[in-house]
């Protein structure tokens, strides 16, 4: 099953195109694409026997993230040991750094960025998995059952004010407007021949420079969930950002950022891509 924000308002994705919930379910299930998330069960049975009508056309410019307010966004980083080797750091053990990307950073898949001024603004493709089922001291072995979906994610990146000492300010530097695009829909873990082994690359103006596949995650999506859930509980409509492979613009020798124009394109297998051109 796919889903999807069209415009603001939550819609089933079906051969291609939207079906608006709220009305197919006679407003059984409301509009808000962020509300689904705390009745997931009920709307997936629901959707599974549901006669729905032919759906509308889509168009990718008109999706919004099919996570547009979670309460908790949880990101992870130096999860692939190539990126942390670019970075200068040891492979994570037992919990990798957590950070947030605060909710007015989160857009949709096709957007338009404006660039920092003054800063030094990087990419960082990324598949990212929203919880369906409230999740506290899950164990790694149950933990898909908690996850309503995986969708496309960036962590787009500003390096001059996420490295300011004394203290790194990851948080902030990876919150500007526009940093936490995701899309183009939400998709179903059952969707996937093997959840655990996507691909994903990213390219900057055609030129490929990310590309990894998730079964090289230093800590997969079951045991980030269970090593999340058993510090604070996960909600119901929350992202976790799961990390991105090498090939990031701050650890290329010369290092490269990103410049008004340039459109970075991000993929993951079996999900879709995101779209984002720069202006300064």
């Amino acid at each position: 099953m796919r889903i999807a924000n069209l415009s603001g308002r939550l819609a089933l994705v079906v051969d291609g195109r939207a079906v608006d919930v709220e009305q197919a379910s006679c407003g059984r299930f409301s509009a808000d694409p962020q509300a689904v998330y705390e009745r997931w069960e009920e709307f997936r049975s629901w959707a599974a026997g549901a006669e729905l009508p032919t759906g509308a056309a889509l168009d990718p410019a008109d999706l919004g993230s099919p996570a547009p307010a979670p309460r908790q966004t949880l990101a992870i980083g130096l999860n692939y040991r190539d990126h942390a080797a670019e970075s200068g750091f040891a492979v994570p053990e037992g919990l990798p750094p957590v950070f947030t990307k605060f909710v007015t950073s989160i857009t949709g898949p096709v957007t338009e960025v404006k660039l920092p001024a003054g800063g030094d603004t990087d990419w960082e493709v990324e598949l990212v998995a929203v919880i369906g089922r409230r999740a506290e001291g899950v164990r790694e072995a149950d933990a898909w059952s908690h996850v309503a979906g995986l969708t496309v994610g960036q962590d787009i990146s500003e390096r001059v004010l996420q490295l300011v000492g004394p203290a790194p300010q990851f948080s902030l530097g990876k919150s500007h407007p526009g940093f936490a695009p995701m899309g183009p829909w939400l998709v179903t873990p059952d969707e996937f021949d093997d959840p655990d082994d996507l691909a994903l690359r990213c390219a900057v103006n055609g030129e490929e420079v990310q590309k990894g596949r998730t079964s090289d995650l230093v800590f997969s999506v079951p045991a980030l969930i269970a090593r999340l859930s058993a510090v604070l509980p996960l909600l119901p409509g929350d992202v976790v950002f799961t990390g991105t492979p090498a090939g990031v613009g701050i650890g290329r020798d010369p290092r490269r950022f990103l410049n008004p124009g340039d459109v970075l394109v991000s993929s993951v297998e079996g999900i879709g891509e995101l779209r984002q051109t720069f202006v300064a």
